[in-house]
């Protein structure tokens, strides 16, 4: 299909494959326009040839694209390359619920309240848009590294109109609500059940339903009661399980009838973990009957799925052709192999989807056939039952407790090996060889909770009457609360993890609002608790994404052309001064502040020195000064000063050459001790002096002057 470095549609860089399913597979790509990463789901070949097939995958993405919330997985594109059909949609970085369970075990009610919240608040924006995703699952959430959860793979959502959407069962098998098992009838309620079978899952680290094949888990999702959490684990809150119970009802119409009610009982719960919500308490009943379906069920539900005919109900006495039409039918449907075989959870139908209002006849038949066989072979267990609690057959009458059993009969057979069974399983091992045994509890690192981890008596050894086993059974590694490091720097965060007991691995990434060398965020939360020894992840800031750019030489460019070449690799022009070049034309770039081929992050200003071309000749003169002035006649007053002012003129301006004050001792007053002078001109120049006493009196007269001004030529 697509390979690393291909480009699709001149935006799309494929970068890698990520993952791939049973009609697509999915690819990392980096979209060129918008400058980010996203995932490209494809087509596969083999479907896309077939209409049907191409018009699902299409509606996938119309279905999706108009929803937008930050519990679903955007869709950004779709269309098609080279025959192969593809949709962009948001790249989330993480690892599916299923794997996020697998790894972390059941998850504590805070966790697990947290997720089924974020997981409702997507699905609801996804029902008021009239969208039913019809395949809820741990496989279908992303558990993103920053903790959110991502609905995704709207593969088999339809747009729902007011009406109810008949369709057919479309669901992964340990997940579909009833009327998807029957292939009947799928609304909003449907997602409903599937949501509650999810968190049933996260709270308890199991699905409800296991069985031999699928259509046995089908079978029992439509006639078997679900187990309530709390006879798992008693620490689940009251409240919480009354919304799961709620949710997987059988009925629709006794489920929450919409997204939003759950959502609304689930935020009390997180208020008040044994809140009355849900199914009301004098409904959890620990005994309560398998639901059968009787013919009249049955043949409702075949009319209102498009088969007025009903089905056969064969008589008891046709077993053995019961099993064998069975055996044929599912033959027929399946080949060798049953769809979703337990080892191979895929996201291929459970029902064929051709005529959505239509249930398929072959299944229609197994189902039937199934269940006949199951109240057969409930009935055989009810008469084994009366037969047990009667007495029939049995020579001697054997006490049992929870924890402790012991027995008054010679016991002489050997030990066996009870170790990594399941308690239950070990349990009746030992009640078959009627040996008494006392249950202890403890945590283990090497066997998972409910398993057998230790037994008193060797395996193999010979057994007395006397003798009583002591097994001790897992409760699954010790858990601890995973301490808050977020906003801590790398190495006190790793420092306090290690400390509480667990790995520490760590990745970075950039991030513009929290500083370089300091936790974002960690899996799991600190609101989590988490197996001692296990691995917590955290992610540290490389602080905000340095992108760099040389800098382009600009001499001898205009303003124009540098601040052009400039923002060509995303830098900008800065300050622009001007001085005088005789080797630069005017308007040309002299210099720049940062010298070529240096590199600087992206938008730095560079500023630049315009020439204003050669600098012009300016021609002036300077006068210097000979001669002096003298005393001629002037009695000085004791102790009295006289104001000598020197003025030479040119043209109209006037330059004062001299202005103070002086006694009688300073004169006669040297005209080479003068300051030369600039002028502009050396036309019309005359040189002026006059004195005055200290009454401002002109006494000029008095004294003489052979003053005279030289002059030089200056150019500027």
């Amino acid at each position: 299909m697509f390979e690393a470095g291909m480009i699709i549609q001149n935006r799309y860089e494929i970068a890698e494959e990520i993952g791939s399913g049973g009609m697509s597979v999915v690819y990392k790509a980096m979209d060129h326009v918008l400058n980010r990463y996203i995932a490209m789901k494809v087509l596969k070949p083999e479907f896309s040839d077939d209409k049907s097939f191409v018009t699902k995958f299409r509606m996938e993405a119309q279905s999706a694209a108009g929803l937008s919330h930050p519990n679903i997985v955007n869709v950004f594109d779709v269309g098609e390359e080279s025959g192969y059909y593809y949709i962009v949609m948001e790249l989330v970085e993480g690892i599916t619920l299923k794997e996020y369970i697998q790894q972390n075990g059941r998850l504590n009610y805070a966790t697990a309240l947290d997720f089924i919240i974020q997981i409702c608040s997507g699905i609801e924006v996804a029902h008021e848009h009239h969208t039913i995703h019809r395949d809820i699952k741990p496989q279908n959430i992303i558990v993103s590294k920053n903790g959110t959860l991502k609905v995704t793979d709207f593969g088999i959502a339809k747009a729902a109109t007011s009406n109810t959407v008949a369709s057919s069962a479309m669901g992964s098998v340990h997940y579909i609500s009833p009327e998807q098992a029957r292939g009947g009838f799928s609304d909003e309620r449907s997602d409903i059940y599937s949501l509650g079978i999810t968190l049933y899952e996260m709270l308890t680290g199991r699905v409800p339903f296991e069985g031999e094949n699928n259509v046995t888990v089908a079978l029992m999702h439509i006639q078997s009661e679900i187990i309530p959490p709390r006879e798992y684990y008693p620490d689940i809150p009251y409240g919480l399980e009354r919304i799961v119970l709620k949710a997987t009802q059988k009925k629709p119409e006794q489920r929450y009838l919409t997204t939003n009610a759950m959502l609304s009982d689930l935020k009390k719960i997180a208020m008040d973990p044994n809140a009355e919500v849900g199914v009301p308490s004098s409904m959890l009943s620990n005994n309560a009957p398998t639901i059968q379906i009787s013919t009249d069920e049955l043949a409702a539900i075949n009319s209102a799925a498009g088969d007025p005919q009903g089905v056969s109900v064969f008589p008891v006495n046709q077993r053995r052709t019961e099993l064998e039409e069975a055996k044929e039918a599912l033959d027929s449907l399946y080949g060798d192999d049953y769809p979703y075989d337990e080892d191979d959870e895929d996201d291929e139908p459970l029902y064929d989807e051709k005529n959505e209002d239509e249930l398929d006849p072959k299944m229609e038949k197994a189902i039937t056939i199934g269940a006949i066989v199951a109240t057969c072979l409930i009935g055989i267990i009810i008469i084994v039952a009366i037969i047990s609690i009667t007495g029939v057959f049995k020579k001697n009458k054997k006490p049992t407790t929870t924890e402790e059993a012991t027995t008054t009969e010679a016991v002489s057979n050997k030990m066996p090996d009870l170790v990594g069974m399941d308690e239950e399983e070990a349990i009746k091992e030992l009640d078959a060889l009627k040996v008494a045994y006392v249950i202890e509890r403890d945590y283990t690192e090497l066997y998972d909770e409910g398993k057998v981890a230790e037994q008193s008596i060797s395996a193999g050894s010979v057994l007395t009457e006397d003798d009583k086993v002591t097994l001790v059974i897992s409760k699954g590694k010790k858990m601890a609360n995973v301490p808050d490091v977020v906003s801590k720097s790398s190495d006190d965060a790793k420092s306090i993890l290690e400390a509480a007991g667990f790995k520490v691995e760590i990745d970075e990434e950039y991030d513009e609002e929290v500083e370089e060398g300091k936790v974002v965020s960690q899996t799991p939360d600190a609101s989590a608790s988490a197996a001692e020894g296990s691995t917590v992840t955290i992610v540290v800031s490389k602080g905000e994404e340095v992108k760099v750019a040389k800098v382009p030489d600009l001499k001898k460019k205009t303003v124009t052309e540098a601040e052009a070449a400039l923002s060509e690799v995303k830098l900008k022009l800065g300050n622009v001064t001007q001085e005088y070049s005789d080797s630069v034309k005017e308007g040309q770039v002299i210099s720049q502040s940062i010298a070529e081929g240096t590199e600087v992050k992206e938008d730095t200003s560079i500023d630049i020195t315009i020439s204003k071309g050669k600098k012009p000749v300016k021609t002036s003169y300077s006068a210097s000064f000979s001669g002096s002035i003298s005393n001629s006649s002037y009695a000085f007053p004791e102790g009295k000063l006289v104001k000598i002012t020197v003025t030479l003129k040119v043209g109209d301006s006037s330059y004062n050459i001299v202005n103070d004050w002086y006694d009688e001792a300073s004169l006669p007053l040297d005209g080479t001790a003068f300051a030369s002078c600039e002028i502009p001109s050396k036309d019309n120049i005359s040189l002026v002096y006059s004195v005055q006493d200290d009454a401002g009196n002109d006494i000029t007269a008095s004294f003489s002057s052979s003053l005279q001004a030289k002059l030089k030529v200056v150019e500027h």
